[in-house]
């Protein structure tokens, strides 16, 4: 036994199972998947998603499942199969639009988002509506574009930074989107962060002219938990005084930062931001990407948005031929190195399907009950959130620290439990991976039964970037 137990920093924690705080939906936390080729979901994947039991899950529809490859004539070979995979996940589904038909579009170029046709786009758009929210209830919210401020370099083929540019463009799909589903939820812009135009502007025109907007949606990428939940607070104070109904917060896509490199041999500031990005397969199973992303969870959901979903639930690799069409070479090039040789492994399952320490955040925050109640500790870097279920109450530790993390002994307080034999199980993301891969579960580190008065302490290892779960159920009833 390396560790020095006895040395080590103790960090109290009380969780109060009697002061209830309201009902927790964490439910409201789910995945969002890649855009990077038309292959659906492996049915490892499949079955693993379908085990977190999701609500909505986010994807892409992207020019390169081709359903309009002339004039007239609709192709949906590729796409079905890729929907009926995401329906076998029990989710419904928020999907974004970024087809581009050569039809409609013959030349390649990002800037170009005016369809040669406006009336032909408005028809290719409610035949995909048709198909997947009308005779196929699979989509219920769409998403108007993806990173319209990044364009190609965020992975779609539209650039329109302008505001009025995107109010078109959002006009003119939104509402063939609602001729052809009025049931449906129509928003975006899906931004690289909530300043970024055009969501501002669009929020302001929807305002002014009391345009549909149902949800906005924006993206963030980093390793501070603060910073998840500082989207929350700006969406909310964008959309301050919004008349009628407040369209809802949706952040389509989260992880944590890309690890970058900087060149520290750079002359000047703007050199020193021309590094290189790293990635490396050990990368994918450091435990600190499950603390990163169970303490962005928790902070998000303090925060409050209506749906959050990381990216990604399953790597994907690029394949060039497939973006011909509708992507210059440059911006194919800049895909050949984000997904097939420095690749950012962010899925909860890599190319392959094998299952990544992410997972088991969604896995541990699905045990933990629909009542939260209040959990305190004096040390900042141990991020937590507890709850309470019928017959267990719960709580989930994730010791992150955005600069360098430490381990440390939490030592819990249970207040106000009912009294009674029960039994405690103790659940850890760490270096170990315990873990099964058929189907992914997390095994133990400890679980025994005990009595619980009706205040009861207890003990656990905290490594640093590790994420975990104490539960202590009646026993008889089940871990």
């Amino acid at each position: 036994m390396s560790q020095n137990f006895l040395s080590m920093p103790l960090a109290d924690v009380v969780v109060d199972a009697g002061a209830v705080e309201g009902p927790l939906e964490l439910w409201r936390h789910s995945v969002g998947l890649t855009a990077v080729n038309h292959l659906p979901l492996p049915d490892r994947v499949v079955a693993g998603l379908h085990r977190l039991e999701p609500r909505l899950i986010r994807v892409f529809i992207q020019e390169f499942f081709h359903v309009y490859p002339e004039h007239g004539r609709f192709d949906w070979t590729l796409l079905d199969p890729y929907m009926a995979a995401l329906e076998r996940t029990g989710a419904k589904v928020v999907a974004a639009i970024a087809i581009k038909p050569p039809p409609l579009f013959p030349t390649v170029d990002q800037a170009i988002w005016q369809p040669n046709d406006v009336d032909e786009w408005r028809r290719v758009i409610a035949a995909l509506v048709s198909r997947y929210s009308v005779d196929r209830r699979i989509v219920t919210y769409w998403e108007i574009g993806n990173e319209p401020d990044a364009g190609e370099a965020g992975g779609c083929p539209y650039l329109m930074p302008d505001p009025a540019a995107y109010i078109q463009y959002y006009q003119m799909t939104s509402e063939a989107v609602l001729d052809a589903f009025p049931g449906a939820k129509v928003g975006g812009p899906a931004t690289c962060w909530v300043d970024n135009e055009p969501l501002p502007g669009l929020v302001a025109y929807c305002r002014e002219s009391g345009t549909q907007l149902d949800f906005i949606s924006w993206h963030r990428y980093s390793d501070n938990p603060r910073v998840h939940a500082l989207g929350i607070e700006k969406a909310k104070a964008l959309l301050a005084g919004y008349p009628g109904t407040r369209p809802e917060l949706l952040v389509t896509e989260w992880n944590k930062s890309f690890e970058f490199v900087p060149d520290i041999s750079a002359n000047d500031a703007s050199a020193a931001m021309t590094g290189r990005t790293v990635s490396v397969e050990d990368m994918a199973f450091a435990p600190r990407r499950a603390a990163i992303a169970a303490a962005s969870i928790l902070a998000m959901a303090k925060a409050g948005p209506d749906w959050t979903f990381y990216f990604a639930g399953w790597d994907m690799a690029f394949y060039p031929e497939e973006w011909r069409s509708f992507f210059s070479a440059a911006g194919s090039a800049n895909m050949q190195q984000h997904w097939n040789e420095v690749p950012h492994r962010f899925g909860l399952f890599g190319v392959s399907g094998e299952v990544r320490p992410q997972y088991f955040v969604y896995q541990l925050l699905s045990r933990l009950g629909p009542e939260q109640i209040s959990a305190t500790c004096g040390n900042p870097d141990l991020h937590l959130l507890a709850a309470r279920g019928e017959q267990h109450v719960a709580v989930v530790l994730a010791n992150l620290n955005p600069s360098t993390s430490h381990e440390c002994l939490a030592a819990l307080t249970f207040r106000h439990l009912t009294p009674g034999p029960k039994v405690l199980t103790v659940y850890r993301i760490d270096e170990q991976r315990r873990w099964t891969q058929d189907p992914p579960a997390l095994r133990p580190v400890e679980q025994r039964p005990l009595y619980a008065p009706e205040t009861l302490r207890y003990q656990v290892y905290a490594p640093a970037d590790s994420v975990i779960l104490v539960s202590l159920q009646e026993e008889g009833t089940g871990a």
